[in-house]
């Protein structure tokens, strides 16, 4: 039986389970249209406030000998998580009428709810696993269009060299220390034998495989475009998010030093760069907001190498801002009944003038991530860079900072379409085919913009409580 100390620090995770638990015997007993999306939204939703509350509580919980770890930064981090998950059920609402969408959503939060309180690698490496193996299916879940197949099979194959890659890494940090501990990551990042600070590399190597960093970003663009609107907003942003605060629990609170720090100051750079000038190019808006997350990935792998002592805190503002930000423009893209128009950016010519309301939303998300003042963009890029600053790495901050430059191109671009451009309807083309979001949809988009108004008026507030 378990112990006191494991029912109550790990409420989130036994409400998760017992959501699973309810749709799966929906499923079994055919009760499907209904029930399974609100059942989720109400579970996650309690999940989230139970872990926003045990957070408050400022205990430290150490459960099955220390594998796993309740504190408040975790439970702070787990409890924004579940929050941000909410928009993306909402989303789901009008697109999947059955409940495996919420099954596997659910059941991919517990994963990540498992990897953000992992000290040991075993339970991290389950915890990754689990949370990534219903997002191959929901890439496919509901497709519409042919290459959702060869998206999910892409998706599917360099996840699993990722896999590969940390179980190559984790073994050969085993083979040093002889523990499993987390805690040996940051002793092997820090010196020792050559073996040990490469199974550093190799772990670091799978997250920027998960977190689509350069030159390991070929998968995100074509698994985005393929997947439907609620499955790509859910990859572009918790997926990568839950990555980057992994890799912040591999690293401690020690300084990175030695070849892991030069790769984390290169490659996110190069992401950076990379990513921004790709996006331009872009007539796809998941394919763009794909390459964007390249970009930002390594705006949020830049905080690693950055000052200790405000890292954790640093990746959560940017992960919380950042998924705020893509979630509502996701939210009140208009619909249409072809996925490909819906996804063209074409398609937002002149949108101010047909779906006022919407324009603005999605002006406002991309003015937020392209990290113009006052929005709070802006506040996550300046939190980054000056802890990179504070670390000593003025060079690499001044870089990263005119690459960000890059970005602001084609953000703009999308609103000079919305705003300044008029739509060329073809003949053949009836106006009826285009809709707006629906209202679920519309809710999910309300929320996202209740959070980033709240990051704008008061960011110090939350910067404070991280």
């Amino acid at each position: 039986m378990p112990d006191r100390d494991t029912l109550i620090a790990m409420l989130p995770e036994h409400c998760l389970l017992a959501g699973i638990v309810v749709l799966i015997l929906l499923e079994v007993f055919g009760v499907r249209r209904v029930w399974p999306t609100w059942i989720a939204i109400v579970v996650t939703c309690v999940a989230s406030v139970l872990a926003f509350w045990l957070s408050s509580m400022q205990e430290v919980w150490q459960l099955f000998d220390g594998q796993l770890v309740m504190n408040a930064g975790v439970l702070q981090a787990k409890g924004a998580v579940l929050a941000l998950a909410v928009p993306v059920l909402l989303m789901s609402k009008s697109e999947f009428s059955d409940g495996e969408f919420s099954l596997l959503l659910l059941s991919s939060l517990y994963g990540l709810s498992i990897a953000v309180s992992s000290q040991n690698f075993l339970p991290l490496f389950l915890g990754l696993e689990l949370a990534s193996l219903p997002v191959y299916a929901l890439v496919l879940l509901a497709y519409r269009r042919p290459q959702s197949a060869e998206a999910a099979f892409k998706y599917l194959v360099l996840s699993g060299a990722a896999t590969a890659t940390m179980l190559m890494g984790v073994s050969l940090l085993y083979g040093a220390s002889g523990s499993m501990s987390t805690g040996t990551f940051a002793s092997a990042m820090q010196g020792g034998a050559g073996y040990a600070q490469a199974a550093a590399i190799l772990v670091f190597v799978a997250l920027f495989l998960k977190a689509a960093v350069v030159p390991f970003h070929a998968w995100a663009p074509d698994a985005y475009e393929g997947a439907s609107v609620p499955v790509a907003a859910y990859m572009s942003t918790l997926m990568k998010g839950v990555v980057l605060l992994v890799a912040v629990t591999l690293v401690a609170s020690e300084p990175v030093t030695g070849a892991l720090a030069d790769l984390l100051y290169v490659l996110p750079l190069v992401s950076i760069v990379w990513g921004n000038l790709a996006a331009i190019r872009q007539n796809s808006f998941r394919r763009m907001i794909a390459y964007s997350s390249i970009a930002h990935a390594g705006y949020l792998f830049y905080a690693i190498p950055g000052s200790p002592s405000a890292r954790s805190g640093a990746v959560l503002f940017y992960v919380v801002t950042y998924a705020a930000a893509n979630l509502l423009a996701f939210a009140v893209l208009p619909r249409h009944e072809r996925d490909e128009k819906r996804d063209d950016l074409e398609n937002l010519r002149g949108l101010y003038r047909r779906d006022p309301v919407a324009a603005v939303l999605i002006a406002i998300a991309m003015l937020s991530l392209a990290g113009l003042p006052p929005l709070p963009g802006f506040v996550a890029k300046f939190y980054i860079f000056r802890n990179l600053i504070a670390a000593g790495q003025t060079t690499y901050a001044v870089l990263g900072l005119l690459g960000s430059y890059l970005g602001i191109y084609f953000y703009l671009r999308v609103i000079v379409r919305m705003f300044m451009a008029e739509r060329e309807v073809a003949a053949n083309e009836p106006l009826w085919a285009e809709q707006r979001a629906d209202g679920m949809s519309q809710a999910a988009g309300w929320l996202c913009l209740a959070v980033i108004l709240v990051l704008t008026l008061v960011p110090g507030w939350f910067i404070a409580r991280l």
